[in-house]
């Protein structure tokens, strides 16, 4: 058995949990329905649904780590009582964990495609002749396996090698600097973005409360929409933040951990909004284009810019590494399961990791060209979004539960030995008169999460 790596610092820590949290659906999604749910309304219930729901679950995977010092499955076996079954759940999250990868590649090799070419001036010119280029190099892109895969590959290989060379010396090292530079990167585009003409009116979209948006979607609507986006925004559920904590000491209390955590991962999400909408409102553009709105739209606002490509390059450069940083975030914890349970060496397992996601990838590579005929679950679906329902719909809500109740129920681990392990280290402390709302309250709030986002989507 390979001996069992830790974090050097603190800051590795939570750089490493807010890259595995921190993706691009923070720069797209969250700005988007803030716009469409109320603005600064909806980004006041947001946080407030974090701290009800995000950071109370991300506290418990913390826990379950730390107390275990393994990865999620011998954690479960280790921390449950004699003859219970909680550590079968431990095998439907790493599932989640591969599957995530297996399009989350896919999606980062669009990026770098992106970046390449914005790079090399291909979107320079009029805001015409940008236009024509995004659509032919983005329909040419989605058309062709061999684009797709190549850089899939490309990306596959960066995080296996990451990941195989060393927790500290490699994983830890390399995450520090991509979001040291993604958080630098933000401000600077955002501070560009909000210097353009009309920015305000972008500005006052985003972050003014609007009624008529919350009595267009009704309130419960607009209350779910954040209850949802800060469940999700954590990536919980699946036990990636849970390897972390088994990575760190018992200097720091884990609330407070998981407090600066989450701060990190909304600070990405509301300063991308601030990136985004004034752009598109400066250029005319549709602020819901979703991913196209990255790749077909965002070209020429660029080129109508002075030193657009420039401004272009650090977009997509930034982009890049938010994927990137969830990639590693991912793999490491695919890594540490086949070292702690096999006993592998981490570049065994980093090999053969790298293996399996690749191979495993180009099915949802396929799903846009070659195999665009198979529509699973309902008609216009990809295999990317079959993949995409797996994880999202079915394994973070659920596991999610798993762990709240796991963690505060007598027949888990229990109430007691968990916030022992939570208040353990210096801190902020989670009070113990929280016992019935995380026993209870909690887990209803999550149960209906999951048994409304399945009645939505198949409705």
């Amino acid at each position: 058995m390979e001996k069992r790596e830790s974090l050097s610092s603190r800051l590795g820590f939570i750089l490493l949990s807010a890259g595995c949290a921190i993706g691009i659906g923070n720069v797209w999604r969250f700005p988007y329905i803030t716009g469409q749910y109320g603005g600064g309304f909806f980004v006041l219930i947001y946080i407030i649904c974090l701290l009800a729901l995000g950071i109370p679950v991300l506290t418990m995977e913390y826990a379950v780590g730390r107390a275990s010092r393994t990865s999620i499955l011998p954690a479960f076996r280790k921390l449950e009582k004699p003859g219970s079954k909680w550590h079968v759940w431990a095998y439907f999250a790493m599932a989640g964990n591969y599957v995530i990868l297996f399009f989350y590649s896919v999606v980062s090799g669009w990026i770098l495609y992106y970046a390449f070419w914005m790079f090399t001036g291909a979107f320079d010119g009029t805001a015409e002749e940008s236009a024509a280029a995004a659509d032919r190099i983005f329909n040419e892109m989605m058309a062709s396996p061999k684009i797709l895969i190549i850089s899939m590959l490309i990306v596959v290989a960066i995080t296996a090698v990451v990941c195989s060379i060393g927790l500290q010396n490699s994983v830890e090292k390399v995450s520090k600097v991509i979001m040291l530079a993604l958080l630098l990167l933000m401000i600077v585009l955002g501070i560009r973005s909000l210097t353009l003409n009309r920015a305000s009116r972008g500005l006052a979209f985003y972050l003014k409360p609007n009624v008529a948006a919350i009595h267009q979607n009704g309130l419960f609507n607009v209350i779910y929409a954040a209850l949802n986006q800060s469940f999700f925004t954590l990536s919980v559920g699946m036990g990636g933040m849970e390897i972390y904590g088994s990575y760190i000491d018992r200097k720091n209390s884990l609330a407070g951990e998981a407090v600066i955590v989450t701060a990190l991962d909304t600070f990405v999400a509301i300063v991308a909004g601030l990136i985004i909408f004034p752009a598109c409102y400066a250029f005319g553009i549709a602020p819901d284009s979703g991913p196209s709105l990255i790749f077909r739209t965002l070209p020429p606002v660029f080129a109508g810019m002075p030193g657009g490509r420039i401004w272009g390059s650090l977009f997509f450069l930034f982009l890049f590494f938010a994927a990137l940083s969830t990639m590693i975030g991912v793999f490491e914890n695919d890594q540490a399961f086949l070292i702690d349970l096999r006993g592998m060496k981490r570049q065994k397992a980093g090999v053969i990791n790298g293996i399996v996601i690749a191979v495993m990838s180009i099915p949802c590579a396929l799903g846009f060209n070659v195999w665009s005929g198979f529509q699973p679950l309902r008609a216009g679906n990809t295999v990317m979004d079959l993949e995409d329902f797996f994880v999202s719909n079915c394994i973070l809500p659920i596991g999610s539960l798993i762990f709240c109740l796991f963690c505060c129920w007598k027949y888990g681990w229990g109430f007691d030995n968990y916030i022992r392990e939570v208040n353990t280290g210096r801190g902020l402390k989670l009070p113990r008169v929280l016992r019935f709302y995380f026993k209870y309250i909690l887990p209803v709030i999550i149960a209906l999460l999951v048994g409304r986002g399945l009645y939505l989507y198949f409705k």
